[in-house]
């Protein structure tokens, strides 16, 4: 379990920040002087250089992203033109891409934070380029919205893997279709009949909150609270639901911490919104009380599920059923082992993770429950502490990532084991290395008082 006594205070990570944001503008110099474009989108390292493998190009947006919110946090001219350059020469495919669903991933991480820079006045006022970001915005939206599969009690944004697939990790990508609602967008369908994006995107958070999350009652009074699936699977014929899978984690059965990590991140960020959304707006939807409760429901079990079942140092597994964990030990009891015999951590689901905690610490503490916030925070706090420690901080200035020790795809094994007597260890992902900047710019705005991050902008 996360020991939570020995959270540092806020202001303590300043240093480390710092030091991250130093490293980060080097790692973005010698990505783009190195890495050859044409072989597809990086997705994470091998012996320290960034690759591409994978199923689908979900990582790009990430990429730029790094640098856009390195100008952010830093004021670096060079790395605003190295993103913003890039986003407008190379992700124009992502917005239109009919094929993924990862839409909020990629293009909220490019032209999202890009208009939100330029409303935070950040970046000097520019209406065409301004209308540019929301376009593709409000375009990424719709095309995610209509990757649509009905089951008997609702519907969902249905994964790569076609529609019977509901994926936990789009409940992150539901921030674009409700981002792509604010601006005043609709999904066009057949016979010119408007489809609301807000609308898809609540029925997806509920899937995800029904079938994704296990709560230990009713339907899931076997298991254990806060339990997620990667992948639940639907009959298409007649919309039933039929089980939980998994497909980079261990088994259905099993929680794989990343998709985790994606409930607690997602679930807190949306909450967020709804905070700053009119009570009228869910007049159709049934009142946005029902929205809330079913959000933090989630929101609260997988946090404590992931505070429970995670080292003492915040620094997760890669999967909580994996099957060699037992051989570890009491491995609950100390610090993650990334250099173990048997099993990898994944810094990434805890770079996730950590953002998600704090977040809903910060919503709970506005409802005046601030017990639990107090737990959410010190544990994300611990998080991010081992994060930005020498222990996971790639300092090596020809390793081209941030952060060690993220994993891609266990099963697969995709992931590079560089010495054969223990688990993959010592390599990045680009998912990973984003979210730690993120998180970052997150924290040093909290720690500066600055505006708070969000990925909308009124």
């Amino acid at each position: 379990m996360i020991d939570l006594t020995s959270a540092p205070a806020l202001p303590d990570l300043k240093p480390a920040l710092d030091r991250f944001f130093e490293l980060t503008k080097c790692k973005i110099a010698a990505l783009d002087a190195e890495y050859d474009e044409s072989k597809g989108s990086p997705v994470f390292t091998v012996e320290g250089k960034y690759t591409t493998r994978g199923w689908t190009e979900w990582t790009e947006g990430f990429r730029y992203g790094i640098a856009i919110l390195h100008f952010d946090a830093t004021g670096d001219e060079s790395s605003l033109e190295s993103g913003r350059s890039r986003t407008v020469k190379r992700m124009a495919s992502h917005v239109s891409h009919i094929g993924v669903h990862d839409h909020g991933f990629n293009n909220l991480s490019t032209y999202g934070n890009l208009r939100r820079l330029m409303l935070e006045g950040r970046l000097p006022q520019d209406e065409w380029q301004r209308h540019f970001y929301e376009l593709a915005i409000k375009v990424s939206g719709a095309v995610q919205a209509s990757r649509w599969t009905r089951h008997q009690h609702g519907g969902f944004i249905h994964s790569f893997n076609g529609p019977h697939s509901l994926f936990v990790d789009t409940i992150r990508s539901c921030r674009i279709l409700m981002e792509a609602h604010r601006l005043g967008h609709v999904l066009m369908a057949e016979g010119d009949k408007p489809v609301s994006l807000l609308g898809r995107a609540l029925q997806h958070i509920e899937s995800t909150a029904n079938y994704s999350v296990f709560y230990g009652e009713g339907r899931d009074s076997y298991d254990v609270r806060g339990r997620t699936a990667h992948e639940c699977v639907f009959n298409t014929t007649d919309g039933a639901y039929r089980c939980p899978n998994s497909q980079q984690g261990y088994t259905g059965f099993s929680t794989w911490t990343r998709g985790q990590s994606w409930a607690c991140l997602g679930f807190a960020e949306e909450l967020e919104l709804l905070e700053h959304m009119d009570e009228s707006t869910f007049a159709d939807f049934g009142g946005k009380e029902k929205w809330e409760a079913l959000m933090l429901k989630a929101a609260t079990a997988v946090a404590d599920n992931f505070i429970e079942n995670t080292p003492t140092d915040g620094i997760s597994y890669w999967d909580q059923g994996a099957p060699k964990l037992h051989l570890l030990g009491d491995y609950l009891d100390r610090p993650a082992d990334p250099f173990n015999a048997h099993e990898p951590v994944d810094s990434s689901a805890s770079v996730i993770t950590a953002q998600g905690l704090l977040r809903l610490a910060r919503y709970l503490r506005g409802k005046g429950d601030t017990s639990s916030a107090d737990r959410y925070e010190r544990a994300g706090l611990v998080t991010a502490r081992s994060i930005y420690s020498e222990s996971y901080l790639s300092t090596d200035p020809s390793h081209h990532g941030l952060i060690l020790h993220s994993i891609y795809h266990q099963p697969n094994g995709w992931d590079h084991q560089p010495d054969p007597g223990k688990a993959a260890y010592g390599e990045s992902s680009m998912w990973g290395d984003y979210h730690a900047m993120e998180l970052a710019v997150y924290l040093q705005r909290l720690i500066e008082e600055k505006p708070y991050l969000t990925f909308w902008t009124s």
